[in-house]
Parts: structure tokens; sequence; C-alpha cells
């Protein structure tokens, strides 16, 4: 048989899971992209499972199941997804241009759901790459994730910065789910036990970057730069569970979508059916 392929988020936000994953006899190739490849490379069948936007989940529901109890979520203030602006507040978009990143699907929509459904603007947008100096050349606000949007933080002060997991909480009091770990139900059904031994190592794995984020901070200042503080914090704001916390801010997220026309209409979440003892071990 083939290597189940795993694709892995190319950003720091994963590294308490991922620093920690132990692959030693598992027949496995690693695929490591921005979330907006992750998702393009799940679609066309070029990757077996991965941690991808909730957004693209939905798109795909039907071709994929999700691995349970695996995520990345937070209840508030996420910490790498930041719409930059130049303006005060956010009504002052309306009719303005804002810059959208092209590494990103569930923040894209996200934000339209805050400006459009929470705020009542109408802003044009445009795609672009992840530069916020470039961005802010030609919009008058810019939408940045992960370590991008950790940079512009360091960097973007002469701007007015908005955490969208700050804004969705304000709104709706609930948590905000921004990737998932998919499996294309073929491998689902065909390399069973493949995937509850590599579900096995990412509990174990979620489990140990729980109780010691020194290594993952450690990663984070090599890549990114920062200090300790800065990266506890970010991490220990980050959710990695998928428990019904979790699935009922997805689905108010995937019902707002659906609102605005972005997704089809009840979308529904289809969960790997795995012994619950394995997240247990």
């Amino acid at each position: 048989m083939k290597p189940i392929r795993i694709g892995r988020i190319a950003f720091t936000n994963i590294l308490p899971i991922y620093q920690y994953f132990d692959d030693r006899g598992l027949d496995v190739e690693w695929i490591r992209q921005v979330p907006s490849l992750l998702n393009r490379d799940m679609a066309a069948g070029n990757i077996d499972m991965s941690p991808i936007s909730a957004f693209a989940y939905a798109e795909h529901a039907d071709e994929y199941v999700l691995m349970p109890d695996l995520s990345i979520s937070a209840m508030g203030p996420v910490g790498s997804i930041f719409l930059f602006t130049k303006g005060d507040q956010l009504h002052d978009l309306d009719g303005k241009t804002i810059a959208l990143t092209n590494t990103s699907a569930t923040s894209v929509a996200l934000l339209k759901i805050v400006l459009e459904k929470f705020a009542g603007v109408r802003p044009n947008y445009v795609t672009m790459a992840p530069s916020l100096e470039e961005m802010m050349n030609v919009a008058d606000a810019a939408l940045l994730i992960g370590d991008d949007a950790v940079k512009g933080k360091w960097n973007g002060s002469a701007y007015r910065m908005y955490d969208l997991g700050e804004e969705w909480m304000k709104q709706t009091g609930l948590s905000m789910t921004y990737a998932v770990w998919a499996v294309r139900r073929a491998i689902a059904e065909s390399r069973r036990n493949d995937l509850e031994e590599i579900y096995l190592r990412f509990m174990q794995a979620k489990a140990e970057g729980r109780k010691n984020l020194t290594p993952a901070i450690e990663e984070a200042m090599r890549q990114l730069g920062g200090d300790v503080a800065f990266w506890k914090a970010y991490f220990e704001g980050l959710c990695y569970d998928f428990g019904e916390k979790e699935k009922r801010g997805l689905q108010t997220y995937f019902r707002y979508a659906a609102d605005l026309g972005l997704l089809p209409s009840n979308v529904e979440i289809h969960m790997l059916d795995l012994p619950a003892s394995l997240g247990m071990r």
C-alpha cells in the first residue's frame, strides 16, 4: 500500500501537536503547506488526511469525515487572524477596499460575516499574497492569518487591528473553529486500522503538547522570533479539542456563511467513528 499522505499546516499554530507527533513505525508521508493549498490538495485527492480550513470542509462535507476531538479553535481572541485597517471603526469600511490573504478560506468567510452580517457594511474585496505593506498600498484594510498575522501585529502598529476571534465571540458568545482534521472517505473505509493508530498518535501528541509547551515555544521563537511570554500566551489561547462547544460554534458559522451565500445550507458535521478508548490511552 502507498503511505498515507498527511497534511501539516505551515504555520506555528500547529506546533503544540506536531512537535510531539511520533511517526515511528507509521507508513506516512508529510505534506507541509499553507491552509489554502492543503484545502486544494485534499479536494484533488493528493492528500489523504489533513487539518484543513473549516470552510473547506463545509464545501466538501460529503467527501470527508472528521477525526474526533481535533481542531484549531478559540473561545475569543485567536491571536493570529487580524484585520488591519486605516480607519478606527468597522463601519468605516463600507464601500472601501479590503485586501484578503490568499492563504485562507475560513477567515475570509469569517471576515465577511463580521463585516456584512454583524456590522452591516459592504466593502469591495481583492485577494493578494500576504504582505501587509503591499496590501495596504492598494487597500483600506488587510486580512492576514497565521504567521503573517503575527508578524503583522509586531510590525503594523500604524494600523488599527481587529482580532476576528474576538469579534466573533462579541457577537455570538460562541467558540470559533478555524481548522478541522479531515479524512477522505475512501481512506476512512480502506485504511481503518492505519487511521486508528494515526489518531492515537495525534491524541498522544496533543496531550503532550498540553502538558509541556516549551518545545513548541522554542520552535516558534526559532522560526519567527518573539519571546517566551508571547508564545506561551498565544498557544494557551488556542484550543485543539473538538467537542460539543466547538461543534456548536462551527455550526453557527456554517449557518451564517450560508445566509451570505458563501456555503450551501444545512452543512452536516460527519465524524469518523473511532473507539472512544483511543483518545484516552
